[in-house]
């Protein structure tokens, strides 16, 4: 009689426990394990019903009092793998799926949980083994896919990834994360527009998916489909009004549409929920270096803000544990997440080329993006020390960077993607340097050094506006063209009889002013038109339309051309016969490669160095009469070029030939300054002496000005 009350006893806790209340459903449990202890499955379902209400220590205990009276049930060891996996106790766990699996061999949620206990303990490679295990148990069962999926995407196996995410949406179309993770990894693999379908997908599944909502806007924005990127993180911020990370993302948005004002707003408002978020910071500091109402001043005050924000973290940083040898072999770690189909790695490859065959260097890269590609692949055969460290906490990776006694420690973003400043700001290395990523100060008391050349930045002129000390080199960094660039054509006025003008320049940097500027040049050569390429794809021109058209200067004398591969960007060289830059954020790797096309770039060399960065490019050109005081002599100096074709033909015609022999063409002598400044450096901390402005330049005989 006993047995058969404690059964009902058994029963009626199954319906109150299906019903969630828990507490009840306990009472009955305890009453028939009361009346028959050896009836396993009283014991079991107490254990479910704890571990339900959070108590997985009492979970424990009571399926291991199951087990020691079924000790063969395949289930009880199941669901204590999920009791151990509470308490954390994963090896425990691993043993309890194991033996599951034992004594049932399909038993394909043990297999999983497996292959998911292996994944929370960063064991991915086994992780997959047993997720594909599963699948060989249950093949159509979407959520081994899924979970399979996952583990590659965080291997960097994209490819294998997608794949798994689309059988798993195949099976069950219903499964909202599903597609949202198909999305993410068809996104990192540069499949932008199948990346958007499918965060559509979760959207449309869950319209409440906060995350889908905000990672649709990045694959759009890229796009160039800017007010549908700005609806998705307006959603977000409907659903999670302090969702710091869309309003960043808001304010990169809106930079894009070239409404400054409202992307600073956006940023400010992400601040204003966490002070701390990096993203914010370098959002809203690279924003206003576009503001041409934010002077030279205020745009140093707000990196020295910046930097006072993090300066304890250099403060409480422990003693460098270097050996002060001035002579001897120097550690030189670069990081950087643009070590890849990026500007900055062309700029940088051939410097770390010529660095890694002198003997008196150990080069290390801390490489901090999720992909690689054919130019990762390059650039890491040349550095004998490769860290991949995304996702690494900032304090965990100065902790390695110290660990691996780095003496030269080599930021290579400043406030753009992917940088790791706030490491920096931990201070890993005695000797911390900014170089290439970014044209202005970090505003970090910990970076000691700023790497720039006379012609970026004047000495002299620009000391006020670094918190770090310059170093001249005899140029930033080398341009390296394009091997199959193609051949500079004639001048495109000489057959046309009137002037082409161009930008190339990113459409973040136009504003009501430049158009302004160019406008007003239009006006005066009334028979030139303007090539603005560069824009992103599907991006609507109606808004510089409108402000081309306030300014007189009439729609049928405008061309628009999108982003487009690299062949088709130089090649439209052939059709432009000036550039015409922005302002007060000039063009760099877009002057350059004009340059090569035997295209000159007028610009206005400003008071900050945002401003100076074509007329750096011009300056090793030697074509000083191309960079302009201020806007008036913009405009003077576009008409007299326009009405001189025959000089600006001869110019073209020989302009390749003056960058092949211009600095910029001698990575070599670059790499050479670069190291004797890394050793003068490394001198002066052995020394005990502070960072000082030195001059490698070759423009000074003095090395330490």
């Amino acid at each position: 009689m006993e047995g058969a009350e404690a059964l009902r006893l058994i029963e009626e806790g199954n319906a109150i426990e299906d019903a969630g209340r828990f507490a009840e459903a306990l009472a009955r449990y305890e009453r028939a394990i009361a009346m028959a202890p050896q009836l396993a499955r009283g014991h079991l379902n107490r254990g479910n019903v704890l571990l339900a209400m959070g108590d997985a220590s009492g979970a424990v205990a009571a399926y291991s009092a199951a087990l020691s009276i079924e000790p063969h049930s395949a289930g009880v060891h199941f669901n204590l793998g999920n009791a151990y996996v509470r308490l954390g106790r994963q090896p425990s766990a691993l043993a309890a799926y194991g033996r599951a699996l034992e004594l049932k061999p399909d038993f394909v949620d043990a297999e999983l949980a497996i292959g998911n206990a292996m994944a929370d303990a960063g064991r991915l490679d086994d992780a997959a083994e047993s997720y594909r295990r599963a699948l060989s148990i249950a093949p159509n069962f979407a959520h081994s896919h899924y979970n399979l999926g996952l583990v590659l995407q965080t291997l960097g196996r994209l490819d294998e990834a997608v794949a798994s995410h689309r059988r798993a949406t195949e099976i069950d179309p219903s499964l909202a994360s599903a597609h949202y993770h198909l999305g993410l990894a068809l996104r990192e693999s540069g499949r932008l527009e199948d990346a958007v379908h499918s965060l559509r997908q979760a959207t449309s599944l869950r319209p409440d998916y906060i995350e889908a909502h905000y990672n649709l806007s990045a694959p759009l924005r890229s796009l160039g489909k800017l007010d549908e990127a700005e609806a998705s993180l307006r959603r977000v911020l409907e659903l999670d009004p302090v969702h710091v990370h869309a309003h960043a993302g808001l304010g990169m948005v809106l930079e894009d549409a070239m409404r400054l004002a409202d992307a600073q707003t956006s940023y400010r408002r992400a601040l204003s929920i966490d002070p701390d978020f990096l993203p914010a910071h370098n959002g809203l500091l690279f924003c206003i270096s576009h503001d041409e109402a934010v002077d030279s001043a205020a745009l140093v005050a707000a990196h020295r803000k910046f930097g006072q924000r993090f300066a304890e973290l250099g403060e409480r940083r422990a003693h460098h544990a270097n050996g002060r040898d001035p002579g001897r072999i120097l550690q030189v770690g670069f990081v950087s997440g643009d070590l890849r189909s990026h500007a900055v790695a062309s700029f940088v490859e051939p410097i770390v080329a010529a660095l890694a065959r002198s003997p008196a260097l150990a080069l290390h890269a801390y490489y901090n993006w999720p992909a690689e590609d054919a130019i990762t692949a390059r650039i890491r055969a040349l550095i004998r020390h490769w860290h991949p460290i995304c996702g690494l906490p900032d304090d965990e990776l100065a902790l390695r960077i110290a660990a691996d006694r780095i003496d030269i420690l080599v930021d290579l973003s400043g406030h753009t993607g992917a940088n790791r400043l706030l490491t920096f700001a931990r201070k890993p290395a005695p000797v911390q340097v900014s170089w290439i990523g970014y044209p202005g100060t970090t505003g970090l008391a910990a970076m000691d050094y700023y790497l720039g050349d006379p012609h970026f930045l004047p000495p002299g002129q620009f000391d006020a506006q670094f918190v770090e000390r310059i170093v001249y080199l005899p140029a930033v960094a080398p341009f390296r063209p394009l091997e199959s660039a193609p051949a500079v054509n004639p001048l495109p006025a000489a057959w046309r009889g009137y002037v082409t003008f161009g930008s190339f320049n990113r459409s973040s940097k136009l504003s009501r002013s430049v158009i302004a500027l160019w406008s007003r040049v239009l006006r005066d050569l009334p028979e030139a038109r303007l090539l603005v390429a560069g824009m992103p794809q599907h991006a609507d021109p109606a808004t510089l339309i409108d402000w081309f058209e306030a300014q007189g200067v009439s729609r049928t004398r405008l061309r628009f051309h999108g982003r487009c591969d690299i062949a088709t960007y130089l090649r439209l060289h052939h059709e432009v016969d000036l550039c015409l830059d922005t302002y007060p954020y000039t063009g760099g790797t877009t002057t350059v490669n004009a340059l090569w096309m035997g295209v000159p770039t007028l610009t206005v060399a400003g008071p900050t160095p945002a401003s100076r960065q074509s007329a750096a490019m011009l300056g090793h050109a030697g074509l000083a009469d191309f960079v302009a005081t201020g806007v008036e002599d913009f405009a003077a100096k576009a008409v007299r070029w326009a009405g001189d074709p025959a000089r600006l033909a001869r110019l073209r015609a020989g302009l390749r030939a003056r960058i092949e022999q211009s600095t910029l063409r001698q990575p070599e002598v670059i790499a050479a300054g670069i190291e004797r400044a890394f050793r003068m450096m490394w001198q002066r901390w052995c020394a005990g002496l502070p960072p000082e402005t030195l001059n490698v330049s070759g423009a000074h005989e003095a090395e330490d000005a």
